[in-house]
């Protein structure tokens, strides 16, 4: 029995979801308001979690032509420079968890997930603006300046503004933490300094303040996302240029190893990060969320992308499970994330995960494909 399955975004989660759906036989059109895709966003670090999932989704082996593979996880304290916990990832990560760790640009990924669509799943300019559940027959969705659409069932992959989340729980607002985050990249081959082929995190003097670098571009550049407190954003965008000097100076006590990866950057933009409370349910009879339009989440982690992934291939198989009771499927998809999401989207917000070598094992051997045989 197949189902059209309608999916309201078409960022990672998204796109990731309209391939699993498909791949299990299922019709899934994605539903995107933009008129087209654009490289834009950050770069990312997907952990081998994802990583074991997009590989199973038929994409792994275009991310890697442009991916960096990192040597190692490591922890180093702000001022000392000491190294608090090492973990090897690469070939290692691969043996022990299926899949290895990599760091790419998020354009790349969202390139290999569209390109693994046919063009016709795809319809951009569609603006959201209702929904409506017609029981039996499915929802109904409208959209500014294009015909409405039935399906059989909806998902809200719409990111943290969500328009389905607010249809579905009501009008809120995500709350802005008092976080900023900086994000830069530059050439490699201006440092001399150890370890630019692993994910490094610098723990600062307080949960707000770190330093993160990792490699990209097959490690012929280099990404820096530093995190910093700020009592209010004022900027119209969460997103605004930054100033290269201001950021150095609110790093200027880290070790001289963390201000050089300052020191080499040119420009830098600058972000406010919000977040939303761990949310008790997703679904509403045909309708549910996915990644960050269910569980948005401060980045300490690296798991934004990663639940949204995982998100969609255990929603794919619940359809599959059950394509008879749509309802029911999707309360088996979220009685199988929702606890593993919120455990993430706390500890994320809380920021004190592998600074000393935790267990990273609950979050890198998940199996998404597997999650409903437990």
């Amino acid at each position: 029995m197949s189902v059209h399955i309608g999916i309201v975004g078409g960022g990672i989660g998204g796109l990731a979801a309209a391939i699993a759906l498909r791949s299990c036989g299922h019709r899934a059109t994605v539903f995107e308001q933009a008129p087209a895709f654009g490289r834009v966003g950050a770069d990312i670090n997907l952990t081998p979690n994802a990583v074991r999932a997009l590989d199973e989704l038929g994409v792994g082996d275009a991310l890697r032509e442009t991916a960096a593979r990192p040597s190692h996880r490591i922890s180093r304290t702000w001022d000392t420079g000491q190294e608090t916990s090492r973990l090897e990832m690469s070939d290692t990560a691969e043996r022990k968890y299926g899949a290895p760790q990599l760091t790419v640009h998020r354009a790349d990924l969202l390139t290999a997930l569209e390109s693994a669509l046919d063009p016709a799943v795809i319809r951009l300019g569609h603006r959201l603006t209702a929904l409506e559940q017609e029981g039996d027959r499915g929802v109904r969705l409208s959209f500014a300046d294009q015909p409405a659409v039935e399906v059989d069932a909806v998902v809200g992959a719409d990111g943290i503004h969500s328009v389905v989340r607010t249809a579905l729980f009501g009008q809120e607002s995500p709350d802005f933490t008092g976080v900023v985050a900086y994000r830069a990249v530059f050439p490699t081959d201006r440092l001399d300094i150890p370890d630019l082929g692993a994910f490094t995190k610098w723990w600062g003097p307080d949960p707000e303040t770190q330093i993160v670098t990792f490699p990209l571009n097959r490690g012929r550049d280099t990404f820096v996302f530093a995190t910093t407190h700020q009592d209010s954003w004022t900027e119209e965008s969460w997103t605004s240029p930054g100033d290269v000097v201001e950021l150095r100076s609110t790093y200027e006590h880290f070790h001289p190893e963390a201000r050089a990866l300052l020191d080499a950057c040119d420009s830098v933009l600058k972000s406010a990060l919000y977040v939303r409370d761990p949310l008790p349910r997703w679904s509403v009879g045909r309708a549910t969320l996915l990644g960050d339009a269910a569980h948005p989440m401060m980045p300490f982690m690296a798991q934004g992308a990663g639940m949204a992934i995982e998100d969609a291939v255990v929603l794919a198989c619940a359809v599959a499970e059950q394509p008879g009771d749509l309802t029911a499927a999707l309360e088996t998809y979220e009685t199988a994330r929702i606890g593993r999401t919120s455990r993430v989207q706390l500890g994320s917000r809380g920021n004190t995960w592998l600074k000393s070598g935790e267990d990273a094992d609950w979050v890198y051997g998940y199996n998404a494909w597997k999650a409903l045989q437990v």
